[in-house]
């Protein structure tokens, strides 16, 4: 690994300090630039040899063909849709992500907001700090006995359903790959989830089979009203729908970690009108929404940045 000085990785996002340490210590030329411009960035990118970046901006086919010199683009985080995958593939350049790195804290996070919603943790908080004792209409609902259905059976399905196994629960799962399922979830076929389902938990990547796949017709495919859990990706969800079946009792309470019109900087989300699907979300009671942070715990930063460094310096050894 001697001549991996020669190996220059443009940083364009804050991360854990250790990835840059590791990488700086196994010999690589590490240099930053959190502030320039997508464009800016394109006109210098031919002197790198990889790119290392969370979500500031899309890798796409302009920014590969000045990429010239490029060997690998590494996100540090679960998926990979902010870059295009295939012409990067076939530029033989090397994609790296982490889903390994924050599998535990999305799982925990999901069970958290399927335990919150049951409880009515959030409202009953909120109503009890503006003087009110409400308990009749806190009553809450338990896990025992229910099934769980997760969408998605990679890191973050097998995370979640791991630590289902404290519970009476049943939980099923359904892949686009055939036999995934484990001790923690049998695999099953779309439609028996769907005839079985009393909470719903997606754990799919963003792509053009899983957009807007939870919509008015999917919904009501499922037998019984049910709970959705949402710590994946908010385009797979259409929110007018689901806000139309969270009006009608077919869905009887949501868990949203992420949302359909996060842009890829989603600090913009509230500026501006707000469609009106949104608005609802934002007074209903039984809809729990949290920014994007399913992932997003001081152990996970560290943790994918061990994975992302892992995977650079497995590609050069």
């Amino acid at each position: 690994m001697s001549n991996l000085s020669k190996i220059k990785i443009l940083h364009i996002d804050s991360n854990h300090p250790l990835l840059w340490e590791q990488l700086e210590n196994a010999g690589f030329t590490n240099e930053a630039d959190f502030i320039s411009t997508k464009e800016e960035v394109e006109n210098k990118i031919e002197n790198y040899h990889g790119i290392v970046i969370r979500s500031r901006f899309k890798i796409d086919k302009t920014f590969i063909d000045k990429a010239k010199n490029l060997q690998f683009i590494a996100r540090v985080g679960a998926g990979l849709e902010s870059i295009d995958c295939d012409y990067a593939e076939s530029k033989k350049i090397h994609l790296i992500a982490a889903p390994e790195g924050n599998c535990n804290a999305v799982g925990e996070h999901a069970l958290g907001m399927i335990l919150s919603l049951f409880n009515k943790l959030n409202n009953a908080d909120k109503e009890v700090k503006s003087g009110h004792w409400n308990r009749e209409s806190n009553r809450g609902f338990e896990l025992d006995g229910k099934t769980v259905g997760i969408i998605g059976y990679g890191n973050m399905g097998k995370s979640f359903a791991k630590k289902l196994r404290g519970f009476d629960v049943e939980v099923l799962c359904y892949d686009i790959l055939p036999n995934v399922g484990d001790e923690n979830a049998k695999q099953v076929s779309l439609q028996e989830l769907q005839q079985k389902t009393d909470v719903l938990s997606l754990h799919i990547p963003w792509t053009p089979e899983t957009d807007k796949m939870v919509n008015s017709e999917f919904i009501n495919q499922f037998t019984k009203p049910f709970w959705l859990i949402n710590t994946a990706r908010g385009k797979s969800v259409v929110t007018a729908d689901l806000v139309a079946a969270l009006q009608s009792g077919k869905i009887l309470g949501a868990g949203l970690d992420v949302l359909e019109y996060e842009k890829l900087s989603f600090e913009t989300l509230f500026e501006g009108d707000k469609p009106e699907a949104f608005e609802y979300l934002l007074q209903a009671n039984n809809v729990l929404l949290t920014p994007h942070i399913a992932g997003w715990t001081f152990e996970s930063k560290e943790k994918l940045a061990q994975v992302i460094v892992n995977k650079i310096i497995s590609i050069y050894v």
